[in-house]
């Protein structure tokens, strides 16, 4: 009898700590969650602004041969539905004819106007990495407050036009990351904002967009 008590017993604890490997898995898991914020193949958890309200936002931003293609006029931005904090986004962009001009918007409060609240990784060609502080964002970095401009830390990382490039933004509370192409580019810290929606830009000429995901970090 007292052997089958032991057994019993041990059985029972083998089976707790069983079940809590798998939530703490579970819970690994979910903190890590990646999303995909574009499918590949449509634009429905999206939302469009146009500076000029006239244009239809469907002719300025499409999904052609599994990319996002923004034709860059006029200016505006495609932004998420959802809003994100603490998390490491990656984005894939190129110039399909000529170095231009974009911007990749993390924490974007709403209303959407032209331009909304929000700090711009740019894009610009031979300044991304440089942040823009946008309708009142503001960080510690920014220490000309007459300048919305916060300069890259180091030399362009970024490849000619037809080449995908990589930018990689880390937002974990207050601060702010981004590599261009796997090289550190800026750092923002301090930062007024640290939840919203995220953008890309419409600002000059034609860019596309692929693989654009995120990863949830760990609280």
């Amino acid at each position: 009898m007292k052997t089958m008590t032991i057994r019993l017993i041990t059985v029972l604890v083998i089976f707790l700590l069983f079940i809590q490997n798998i939530t703490t898995a579970q819970t690994v898991t979910n903190e890590n969650e990646t999303i995909k914020l574009f499918n590949g193949k449509d634009l429905n958890n999206w939302i469009f602004k146009l500076k000029d309200s006239s244009f239809d936002p469907a002719t300025v931003f499409k999904v052609q041969n599994g990319v996002i293609h923004i034709t860059g006029n006029p200016f505006g931005y495609m932004r998420t539905k959802d809003t994100y904090s603490d998390y490491k986004l990656h984005v894939e962009w190129r110039w399909p004819s000529e170095a231009t001009n974009s911007g990749v918007f993390v924490h974007a409060q709403q209303p959407d106007t032209i331009w909304l609240k929000c700090v711009e990784c740019q894009l610009k060609a031979g300044s991304a990495g440089d942040f823009v502080c946008m309708n009142g964002a503001d960080m510690k970095e920014r220490t000309d407050k007459s300048k919305v401009f916060v300069k890259k830390l180091a030399d362009s990382s970024e490849k000619p036009f037809g080449e995908w490039n990589t930018m990689d933004i880390t937002c974990k509370s207050n601060t702010i990351e981004v590599y261009v192409n796997g090289v550190l580019q800026n750092k923002a810290t301090n930062v007024n904002l640290n939840n919203g929606s995220i953008c890309l830009q419409s600002e000059g000429k034609d860019v596309e967009f692929k693989n654009v995901f995120l990863t949830k970090l760990k609280h």
